[in-house]
């Protein structure tokens, strides 16, 4: 029988990547939790919250997140391509997610609030709605990347190819333009 655990919180004095148990975890609040370089591969989270937390590096193979929440979380190089596509519900707030792979993910309506995605990979992703409120997409790669109706109007220096990417009704500040037209090498002021 494997291990379960149900509205339960962990916090970082007890729960930390050597005492990681491998099992399903549904309502679970995360509070602190050093778990950078752990193995997470086939575990599932259900509606849980991980607040203030490191899972830099760690192992997503087939991990399942189902309407799961990061806030104020160093999530450095996640493999998020690697994770259980199956009911995979991500929402992200105050999180540094630098380097992480979205490659071929489908994560429609995902919220980045106030997120660092520096030279995150978002190749060939479906992010139709999802929203980038006040994040960093600094070197981030949008290449064959589905972004119909998705919301930049507050995020910072992206660079998207509009003939490389389906952005039809996504939204854009008029301060977005340079990130739209750069490859284009012309001047707006």
């Amino acid at each position: 029988m494997p291990n379960y655990f149900q509205s339960q919180t962990f916090t970082g004095s007890d729960f930390e990547s050597k005492f990681f148990i491998k099992g399903e975890y549904e309502s679970c609040i995360f509070k602190s939790c050093d778990l950078a370089n752990t193995d997470l591969s086939g575990s599932v989270f259900i509606e849980c919250e991980f607040l203030g937390c490191n899972l830099s590096m760690a192992n997503l193979f087939k991990t399942a997140f189902r309407e799961v929440i990061f806030k104020d979380c160093k999530l450095l190089g996640l493999r998020f391509d690697k994770c259980e596509i199956i009911g995979l519900v991500l929402g992200f707030e105050n999180c540094v997610l630098d380097h992480a792979s979205f490659f071929r993910t489908k994560l429609q309506k995902t919220v980045f609030k106030n997120c660092r995605l520096k030279e995150s990979d978002f190749s060939e992703a479906d992010f139709s709605a999802s929203i980038f409120d006040g994040s960093d997409l600094s070197g981030a790669v949008f290449d064959n990347t589905v972004l119909e109706k998705a919301d930049f109007r507050l995020a910072s220096n992206f660079n998207i190819d509009p003939e490389r990417n389906r952005i039809k009704k996504a939204k854009f500040a008029l301060d977005g333009l340079p990130g739209l037209l750069g490859k284009y090498g012309i001047e707006i002021s």
